[in-house]
């Protein structure tokens, strides 16, 4: 991640962001940050919380248990350094589709509704995430209410 800052000042991220390997991996530890993010915004980071993360990040990516970790433990590494969520969410914007930031934005309302609440906390960054990933308020309910119902 260190990288694409370097790249940004450098004027090279547009040309090398999401492409090969390292771009792949890089928009994977952007989408684990924002995860990892949502989980401990209430201050308080469950082993279901942890669970549910990796679940999503081998099942989204279709990586080993020991990869999601490592993608974990990196973007926690890169969440403390940065200086907020919008580096995270413009290699997201740069690279993926409505879709699948709609996709991102269902994942982020798993990890939400994990103990079967939400604080006001985690409301907050749900409607950050809503602006920064550049979607609508009705995606955004839609995606909550899709995760809702798949949990009755």
């Amino acid at each position: 991640m260190i990288d694409i800052i370097k790249q940004f000042f450098s004027g090279k991220a547009d040309q090398t962001a999401g492409k090969g390997e390292d771009g792949g991996h890089d928009l994977k530890v952007a989408t684990c940050a924002l995860l990892v993010e949502m989980a401990r915004i209430d201050e308080s980071f469950t082993p279901q919380e942890t669970k549910t993360i990796l679940d999503i990040l081998k099942s989204r990516f279709g990586v080993s248990s020991a990869h999601a970790e490592a993608l974990m433990a990196e973007a926690d590494k890169e969440l403390v350094e940065s200086v907020d969520l919008w580096q995270f969410a413009r290699l997201i914007n740069e690279n993926y589709s409505r879709e699948e930031k709609i996709g991102i934005i269902e994942t982020l309302w798993q990890v939400v509704f994990v103990d079967g609440k939400m604080d006001q906390y985690e409301d907050y960054l749900m409607h950050k995430m809503m602006k920064l990933l550049r979607v609508s308020h009705q995606e955004l309910i839609d995606a909550k209410l899709k995760i809702l119902h798949g949990k009755r």
